[in-house]
């Protein structure tokens, strides 16, 4: 059994009220027995979180990191800087950052590699467009963004990847794959690791992403496949994060 994980992404949002009442509210919180939860802000929140976190179960996690460890890089963070903030995982592959920044498999896997560098924890995220979806080509999508990094990864590194599914035409939007959709395709992901090693997918931890919240959160959470969840608007409000945290039990 994987060890479930519920992940909040807050994006381009929150502030630092945010962050003291987040933490606050997780250091009083009864959560599920073997959950992780991890909360991803924007960059210059980190040193304030990682204090009002500090005895809380809250971990850190960055939205994206640079493949480089330094250089003329005007903007940009590298995962050994991330680490001196006690960041444990980091988000690559995000669908924004593949469709506002033009980012690829290859740019993504870089950064894969580069968070595997300095031992964050990378969450591998993939999914299809509401275009691809429409055209049959789940799937194929999907599987083809898996391929690309977990193929070129060695047997040990894979072990260490969290894949999130997020159906792009689902982020954001209000809509939702039905448990039933998210699960097949998280199937799909477990079934596909299992050629490379099937303890591997066995333990392999698959979370969904795409407009989980309070309400739909335990249905998605009771698939078989389907061992966390990367949470973006609900992620701003402790109240619904905690309800979703507490659905992951």
């Amino acid at each position: 059994m994987s060890t479930p994980l519920i992940a909040g992404n807050w994006k381009m949002n929150g502030s630092a009220d945010l962050v003291e009442t987040f933490g606050s509210a997780f250091a009083e919180a009864k959560l599920p027995e073997g959950l992780e939860v991890a909360i991803f802000p924007p960059f210059p929140y980190l040193e304030s979180a990682r204090r009002a976190f500090d005895r809380t179960p809250l971990h850190l996690g960055a939205q994206t990191l640079n493949p480089l460890h330094s250089g003329a890089q005007t903007g940009e963070v590298s995962g050994r800087m991330l680490c001196e903030f006690g960041v444990r995982y980091a988000l690559v592959g995000h669908s924004e950052r593949r469709q506002l920044y033009r980012e690829n498999d290859e740019q993504v896997f870089d950064r894969l590699l580069a968070a595997l560098s300095v031992g964050l924890t990378p969450v591998l995220c993939v999914g299809e467009t509401f275009e691809e979806r429409d055209a049959g080509r789940t799937m194929e999508v999907v599987l083809r963004q898996v391929g690309f990094a977990m193929s070129r990864l060695e047997p040990e590194q894979r072990q260490l990847i969290v894949i999130a599914y997020e159906p792009v035409w689902a982020i954001g939007t209000g809509r939702t794959a039905t448990p039933e959709q998210a699960q097949e395709v998280m199937a799909a992901i477990r079934e596909y690791q299992a050629k490379y090693d099937p303890q591997l997918a066995a333990e392999l931890r698959l979370l969904y992403g795409g407009s989980m919240n309070a309400v739909n959160a335990a249905e998605l959470l009771a698939q078989p496949d389907i061992d966390g969840g990367l949470v973006g608007g609900a992620s701003l409000k402790v109240d619904d994060f905690l309800a979703i945290c507490q659905s992951a039990g």
